[in-house]
């Protein structure tokens, strides 16, 4: 029996079957400990956007640790790899002007996003305003905030309340906001959270016009718009580093993480609009907030590493090339009778709904065995979301698996 305890996992399933072991990754490829090669259809969990390997990122890493592994960032203390990168992510944000607030990943984006929505309605006078509000089917990560706010009952169950001022309205219906709000008023909340296209929920991409319309009511009603970019931030969105930015959301917040070190080092951040920044820059605010390891300088220099391939390769293209392309090669596995669905057509993302989701692990070691590693998200779906350095060639072999295991 081994040691290591899986997240998301029916640990008594892995101490019997035993666990997928990856030894090493290369581009889009990935080799397991007997040396099996797969393609990576999920680029790890939605990060490794640049594929795997990039010894340009590792030499990076190892040249600033070498210098400065890290140091805090509280008080007025910062190291200079995590300043140059906060200047650098404030140059492409979705809001000109923004603040960059450095976390360890998505969870902690999450968290940060949610403590601070209260905070600023509180030094604005308005303390009344606590409540969060996500949507059925998202997920926000797995701290007490981004738990309260995801819409995936199973995420929840076990764990008693854990966050009283959360509620949740239906993913695909602007209205169920106004009835919320109608429900609770305006005064009582004070954020909404809304991924532009849920992920970890099961890939569904915003309906026509949705985006903009809670864009819309959030404005009128004074509630703050917290765009969870950790999946779509950093190019996945295709064309754009920002969903917010391809769609004019104008958010007030954005939460941020895996493609801005493609997951080579842990790192998250969070972007503040100027307007919500104000009141804790103006003097005489303290904000009782951070992570021990946020804006990491090891991790700072993987990002810039990581931000400078995107550029340079063009790769923000090369995402907007696989949001055709991986349409065009998956759509057509709709046609299967094991396929319920296929979403896709947004983003460099898709995925195909199983009809049967019980059957959703058993396809995942089935398409495994036709050499493409793939997972299971939401109720049933198979996750696509590969590194953007994919070939249309290799998006073709990928969907061609995926069909003789579905067939």
């Amino acid at each position: 029996m081994g040691a290591l305890w899986h997240g998301f996992a029916d640990m008594g399933a892995v101490e019997r079957d035993g666990a997928f072991v990856i030894e090493r990754g290369e581009g889009v490829y990935i080799w397991d400990t007997a040396g099996t090669r797969y393609i990576d259809a999920t680029a790890g969990l939605w990060f490794a956007n640049v594929g795997h390997g990039r010894r340009e990122i590792a030499d990076a890493v190892a040249g600033q640790l070498s210098a400065l592994a890290h140091y805090s960032n509280f008080g007025d203390l910062a190291s200079t790899a995590t300043v140059g990168l906060a200047e650098r992510l404030a140059a492409i944000a979705p809001e000109p002007g923004s603040k960059i607030f450095f976390t360890s990943g998505g969870s902690d984006s999450v968290e940060t996003a949610a403590k601070l929505a209260r905070r600023y309605w509180h030094e604005l006078g308005r303390s009344s305003k606590r409540v969060v509000v996500g949507r059925q089917k998202a997920y926000h990560g797995m701290h007490v905030a981004g738990t309260a706010l995801s819409g995936l009952a199973p995420n929840r169950e076990g764990h008693g309340e854990l966050m009283a001022d959360a509620r949740s309205v239906d993913w695909d219906d602007a209205k169920s906001l106004l009835v919320l709000i109608e429900e609770i008023g305006a005064e009582s909340i004070a954020a909404f959270f809304c991924e532009p296209i849920i992920g970890a929920g099961g890939v569904y991409l915003p309906p026509e016009g949705y985006l903009e319309e809670v864009r819309k009511i959030c404005r009128e009603h004074d509630i703050l718009f917290v765009v969870d970019e950790v999946v779509t931030g950093f190019g996945r969105i295709g064309g754009s580093w920002f969903a917010a930015t391809r769609l004019g959301l104008e958010p007030d917040i954005v939460t941020t993480a895996k493609g801005l070190t493609s997951g080579y080092v842990p790192m998250g951040a969070v972007f503040i609009s100027p307007v919500i920044a104000e009141p804790f820059f103006s003097g005489g605010t303290w904000w009782r907030h951070g992570y021990t390891y946020g804006g990491h300088a090891g991790a700072a220099a993987a990002a810039m590493a990581n931000l400078d391939i995107i550029e340079r390769e063009g790769l923000l293209a090369e995402s907007k090339r696989l949001e055709a392309t991986l349409h065009a090669e998956l759509a057509p596995l709709a046609e299967l009778p094991a396929v319920a669905e296929v979403r896709s057509g947004f983003g460099a993302v898709a995925a195909v709904q199983l009809a049967d989701p019980a059957d959703a692990l058993q396809v995942v070691r089935r398409i495994r065995a036709h050499g493409v590693s793939t997972r299971a998200a939401g109720q049933g779906a198979l996750q696509f979301s590969p590194a953007f350095v994919m070939t249309d060639e290799q998006v073709a072999a990928m969907a061609e698996a995926t069909r003789a295991a579905l067939t």
